[in-house]
């Protein structure tokens, strides 16, 4: 892979938009699944199959990366249990969940925006 040109007008807009707060919000919530994620921890603490079953279109590898990320970036907390067999669970941060009413309205405004559309066309 070839480094990025410290000049390119791509690296300027990356440094631009990393000191945007906006920009950042969206990054630490962007993918597919971390949304569903959050919402489906804002319930109590879950364990990799059960969040597994309940979001059944992500696959093991892309629920184990987003669970990484989200964990990296403070929104979720893992926690092994010392048992035989071992358990981890997923829970939400306190940071985190001033994000599960946020995520909300976002899907309010999907559905609106959908039904808008499609009554549109």
């Amino acid at each position: 892979m070839s480094k990025i040109k410290e000049k390119s007008t791509n690296n300027q807009n990356r440094k631009f938009l990393s000191n945007c707060d906006m920009t950042y919000a969206v990054e630490v919530i962007g993918g597919r699944w971390k949304i569903l994620i959050l919402v489906n921890l804002a319930n109590g603490p879950l364990r990799y199959s059960e969040l597994k079953r309940k979001i059944e279109k992500v696959t093991e590898r892309m629920l184990t990366l987003q669970l990484r990320e989200m964990e990296s970036d403070g929104i979720v907390k893992r926690t092994v249990f010392a048992e035989v067999p071992p358990r981890v669970e997923y829970e939400i941060t306190p940071i985190g969940e001033k994000l599960v009413p946020i995520c909300l309205q976002l899907s309010d405004w999907g559905t609106l925006h959908r039904e808008t559309t499609k009554n549109s066309l």
